[in-house]
């Protein structure tokens, strides 16, 4: 059976969906230029760079609100610098962190791995150059 009404119409208009990442605070719509990660296990908040990807446990916040962050009690704001000035180690510090928080959910492999060594033996593997609790800061031997 056809419509007699014509072509269908979105209900939505085709440009309230932005590529643009928006801030995650409550009715802000600034761009997104950093991203927040919650550690909990060690009581720490961890503000980088915007991530590659919007991640599901990750806030990404405006300039003004990522000025403006502050933790709960008791916990420590971690300020990851941006890539604009000059930062050591370099590379990029929001995967580091996801990695070190993938291998603190394999216990299993982090004790085989405590009697020294090179994670995996390879010779690209990423070298650690800081450690805050089980996060490890990690530079990649390419850069």
């Amino acid at each position: 059976m056809e419509s007699h009404r014509g072509p269908l119409k979105s209900a939505v208009p085709s440009n309230v969906v932005s590529p643009v990442r928006r801030c995650s605070r409550t009715a802000c719509g600034r761009p997104a230029v950093a991203t927040l990660t919650y550690v909990y296990a060690d009581s720490t908040a961890v503000l980088g760079p915007l991530a590659t990807y919007a991640e599901p446990h990750c806030y990404d916040l405006c300039a003004e609100h990522s000025e403006r962050l502050t933790a709960p009690r008791g916990w420590e704001v971690v300020r990851l610098a941006d890539g604009s000035a000059p930062s050591r180690p370099s590379g990029d510090d929001l995967e580091a962190l996801a990695n070190a928080v993938r291998e603190a959910a394999r216990p299993q492999e982090r004790t085989a791995q405590a009697g020294g060594g090179k994670p995996g033996g390879r010779g690209g593997d990423p070298v650690e150059v800081g450690r805050r609790g089980h996060l490890r800061v990690l530079r990649s031997p390419d850069a």
